[in-house]
């Protein structure tokens, strides 16, 4: 009885530990609060904004197109590939096994860089093709792989009969080889399709801008807060599995009294058979590519008509695209990266040529003295002259003749801290090493950002170059990091919303916008100092579209529009029209918004350091990051 019981307890365990995840995700789909740490009652809306989120059913379609194809194109070459191989002698068929069995033994990391590679050496402009292309190739391996113990177990004296016999070598195989080895060929099918399904890393490295599989967008979601519709698309695709494998596993059974009965339950599950092996894949294969048609010439249309956009997430009003595009008819690409250093490589490499980006103004500099920037026409911007003459004299510390870049947002690096978390006022950079607020400490996951904080609590320029200054910083950090809860970027914002931390280091903007949603919250530009930065619109030399890029950048310093970016992401604006537009008297006059000039006499502006500088930083924070 005792075993019994503990045999159910362990069971239920399993699935506890399995299932309630997913029971969590289900529950959160239906919750009308976007934090995930408050119920704000039951609701329906984010099904209804999930299929009328283009982003996300693109990301579908596409996820399912290219599986779809890379599995059949690979299905046909990997069962040629395996019966070629099969033909040989047996040391060249070792040797090709073996050259086979290569990429499966390879991280997938190593292959979706390698193909990168391939891709950028041989100019393939990174997109949907060689998404494809890589899918196919990644795929092959697992085919030959599962057609080959079918090749072995086929007989060969049976298909040299059928030759003897009068058959054609194409009819002999159909009809003698190819039934045997079908299982295979289904096989191997099969998970190539589930491979390409499932594939991130592939897709990572060898897509391009505008392109999201499932993968990568909620890879993209999660770096930096995931939307409530993805909690609503995953559960309807575990709800869609649970009741296909339920119909297919679930198969009800009568007792026929007569023959005629017999026979008509027999006719009933050849029909049921046929219904779920023919019919329901041929219904999904044409709903996939009919849908795929679709929403891929709503991408294709515009042609040449179009502007790629490469900008920091949740850093634009979204409407704001969706008026662009109606009132100049020119398309917007859009894609969003989460940290200067993540962007910076693929402007380098010109593997994607975007049409407008918005680095930070250390990165700005660098850029320019790399020779990566285009120089700006402004007598297509005529709306630069609502943009501030502070800000644009400010911008000359990054870049000197003002030629290559428009400032969009600025704002200052500060602590964000919880007043009922925290029982004293906090003026000072040295709360982060508190040991009473062990594991409620966020820090930026940013090594510019890391290593300003600390050379500025040490009373450091936080552009320092000195290395003695620089390792002093590091081993700060290494005796930090107990301390710290999580190293994150936006997630900063939604964790101190919802009581996850007491202390985060925070941008002002994101600041502002957790001080509407969360009164206990408090921000600080400490007293030692901090960084007063400026993101800026800039044009990469190897731009395509540099004329809709102008007018891109035109349109964002309208006055309305730089008002309707604001509303949205609360970061300050350097627009001095735009900013008179704002309606809340306390938000226009917001000292985390517009700090005064005393606040800020201990700042400073990042800057490019150099190549080797840039290096060592690097270094330092890895050094960081691995204790």
């Amino acid at each position: 009885m005792i075993k019994n019981g503990l045999k159910r307890f362990y069971l239920i365990l399993i699935f506890i530990l399995l299932y309630a995840p997913i029971v969590t995700l289900m529950v959160l789909s239906f919750n009308s609060s976007k934090s995930r740490s408050k119920w704000g009652g039951f609701t329906g809306k984010w099904y209804v904004a999930l299929f009328q989120n283009q982003d996300i059913m693109n990301a579908l379609y596409t996820t399912l197109i290219i599986a779809l194809v890379s599995a059949l194109v690979a299905t046909i070459i990997g069962t040629a590939a395996a019966i070629g191989i099969q033909a040989m002698k047996p040391k060249f068929r070792t040797f090709m096994m073996g050259v086979t069995n290569i990429p499966m033994l390879n991280a997938d990391i190593v292959t979706g860089i390698s193909l990168m590679l391939l891709f950028i050496a041989f100019r393939f402009s990174l997109g949907f093709m060689t998404i494809l292309l890589a899918h196919i190739t990644f795929n092959i391996p697992y085919v030959i792989l599962s057609v080959m113990p079918k090749l072995k177990q086929t007989s060969k004296h049976t298909y040299e009969a059928a030759m003897d016999l009068g058959a054609s070598p194409v009819y002999a195989f159909f009809k003698v080889v190819f039934p045997d080895i079908m299982p295979g060929v289904f096989s191997g099918f099969l998970l190539a399709f589930t491979m390409s399904l499932d594939d991130f890393v592939i897709t990572h490295f060898t897509k391009g801008p505008g392109v999201d599989t499932l993968s990568t967008k909620i890879y993209s979601e999660v770096r930096k807060g995931i939307k409530p519709e993805m909690y609503a698309l995953s559960t309807i695709m575990f709800v869609t599995v649970l009741i296909l494998l339920i119909l297919v596993n679930v198969t009800p059974e009568k007792k026929a009294s007569s023959s005629g009965q017999k026979q008509e339950i027999k006719k009933k599950h050849r029909i049921s058979r046929f219904i779920f092996r023919k019919v329901v894949p041929t219904a999904i294969v044409i709903v996939i590519i009919a849908g795929g048609f679709f929403y891929g010439s709503q991408n294709s249309d515009a042609g040449n008509n179009q502007v790629i956009v490469y900008n920091w997430g949740e850093y634009i009003d979204p409407e704001v695209l969706t008026m662009f595009e109606e009132e100049t008819g020119i398309d917007v690409v859009y894609e969003e990266f989460e940290t200067n250093e993540i962007m910076y490589p693929k402007i380098q490499s010109g593997a994607i040529a975007y049409d407008v980006v918005c680095p930070s103004d250390y990165m700005v500099q660098r850029m320019i003295e790399n020779d990566l920037l285009a120089e700006i026409d402004f007598n297509n911007i005529p709306n630069l002259k609502y943009i501030d003459s502070t800000y644009m004299e400010q911008s000359r510390q990054f870049d000197p003749e003002n030629k290559y870049s428009v400032p969009y947002l600025f704002g200052t690096v500060g602590i964000l801290y919880n007043k009922t978390m925290v029982d004293e006022p906090i003026d000072s950079w040295s709360v982060l090493w508190d040991p009473k607020y062990k594991d409620s400490i966020l820090m930026q996951d940013s090594v510019r950002d890391a290593f300003g904080v600390t050379l500025k609590y040490l009373g450091y320029s936080l552009n320092s170059t000195d290395l003695d200054e620089l390792n002093e910083a590091k081993n700060l950090l290494i005796k930090q990091k107990p301390l710290v809860q999580a190293y994150v970027v936006d997630q900063v914002r939604d964790k101190m919303i919802g009581n996850e931390a007491a202390i985060g280091v925070i941008y002002s903007g994101e600041a502002l916008y957790t001080k509407q949603e969360n009164p206990n919250l408090e921000y600080v530009i400490p007293k030692e100092g901090s960084n007063l930065w400026i993101d800026s619109w800039v044009i990469p030399k190897n731009a395509k579209h540099k004329e809709n890029a102008e007018k891109f950048i035109d349109y964002l310093c309208r006055p309305e529009i730089a008002k309707m970016n604001f509303d949205y992401i609360t970061y300050s604006i350097p627009n001095s029209e735009g900013r008179k537009l704002i309606e809340e008297d306390w938000m226009r006059e917001s000292k985390v918004a517009f700090p005064d000039p005393e606040d800020l006499a201990n700042c400073e502006t990042f800057k490019f350091l150099g190549d080797d500088n840039d290096a060592v930083y690097n270094q330092l924070w890895r050094e960081v990051k691995s204790k």
